[in-house]
């Protein structure tokens, strides 16, 4: 189930085939979802983003933003630096960065071979402690394997899959959403896709297309996760990948993945003290870029690279592709997670279908 299946229409661009980011050709994604009741409970696991499918050997530009910084998302100090993106993404909870990092690393070397390089893969997280058993670090190196083994384009599991597992959404249980957007231009069509991984938000804050949800579907009526004391209403975080085919330069990256936060404040996140708002923007227009800056085959090193770039005046139809991306996938998280209860009895409840519609109702039928 996906916002659409509820009459849900965010914005006025159309979706890709899959409204996926996986609409953006050569694009991948999969999953690693690890579920035991327990004792202890583990709800949690892996996502992997695969830019293309020879990305090991061939970076895209890329481009990052930071809401709030109470997370992490390795390997973008050589972003700002370069403005490339030169590894698969990994999206997991955040005691497991470092073991899908490495994981990422052995991928790599696996795909290219022994050799002269380093890496330095994006790992992105968010917290799922609260539904999960952190902690225990059960998500290993061949979940990270299995999840880049099942990347593949097409339609995308969301909700509670991979590393959106154990994930709460303004206050219901959240996780993995994605959404794309096309729109023409006088060469041809550009796609711009999103994938969330939602885990942030406070109840009372949450709008969609403008309509106060949180209000109207307030802890009276789907009750709150029985939070621990100390726990800050509003803390977890969210990590954002966008993909566009658009030929992009890197600070155009940039400028995309700072409209992404636009979405997260449009749907009610306030970027809070707690919660790590991270946002990754790359462009695959732009092929042909190599890992160093010569021919392995030639003698002599290549002083120049042909690229392209989007016109400056296209950038407004892009962010907009880009916020109402972002938007929806937040909206798809929620309406495709389901009901999930963690450690010490502590239960995420789904966003009910029928009292989102109901919410919903008035703006639906004025749309």
């Amino acid at each position: 189930m996906r916002a659409r299946d509820l009459g849900i229409v965010i914005g006025e661009h159309p979706p890709g085939p899959d409204n996926a980011i996986t609409d953006v050709a050569g694009a991948a994604v999969g999953h690693t979802t690890l579920q035991d009741d327990g004792p202890p409970a583990i709800h949690t696991g892996v996502t992997v983003v695969v830019p293309h499918a020879d990305i090991w050997a061939e970076p895209v530009f890329a481009g990052c933003h930071r809401l709030n910084g109470s997370g992490e998302m390795t390997g973008l100090e050589w972003i700002r630096e370069s403005g490339e993106l030169t590894s698969a993404i990994g999206i997991t909870n955040t005691h497991s960065v470092g073991v899908v990092r490495d994981a990422l690393v052995a991928a790599q070397v696996d795909a290219r071979g022994d050799g002269m390089y380093w890496s330095l893969p994006v790992v992105g997280e968010t917290y799922d402690g609260l539904l999960n058993d952190i902690n225990g670090h059960h998500v290993r190196a061949e979940h990270v394997a299995a999840a880049l083994a099942d990347a593949r384009g097409g339609p995308v599991a969301e909700g509670a899959v991979g590393g959106g597992t154990g994930m709460i959404c303004h206050g219901f249980k959240g996780g993995i959403g994605t959404s794309s957007r096309v729109t023409e231009t006088a060469t041809g069509s550009y796609t711009v896709g999103v994938l969330v991984q939602a885990n942030h938000g406070r109840r009372e804050r949450l709008r969609i297309n403008g309509v106060p949800v949180g209000e109207l579907i307030g802890a009276d009526v789907v009750p709150l996760p029985d939070m621990p004391r100390q726990y800050e209403p509003g803390s977890g975080s969210i990590i954002v990948i966008v993909a566009t085919d658009a030929p992009l330069l890197p600070h155009q990256c940039t400028r995309l993945a700072q409209r992404a936060g636009l979405a997260v404040s449009r749907i009610g996140g306030t970027g809070e003290q707690y919660s790590g708002d991270l946002m990754l923007a790359f462009a695959t227009g732009n092929r042909g870029i190599p890992p160093y800056a010569w021919d392995e085959d030639a003698a002599t090193p290549r002083p120049e690279i042909p690229l392209r770039m989007v016109a400056p005046q296209l950038m407004t139809r892009l962010f907009d592709l880009t916020i109402e991306a972002t938007e929806e996938a937040i909206v798809n998280a929620l309406v495709a997670a389901t009901t999930v209860t963690g450690r010490n009895g502590l239960t995420a409840h789904a966003l009910d279908h029928h009292l989102l519609q109901q919410a919903l109702t008035p703006t639906q039928e004025s749309r």
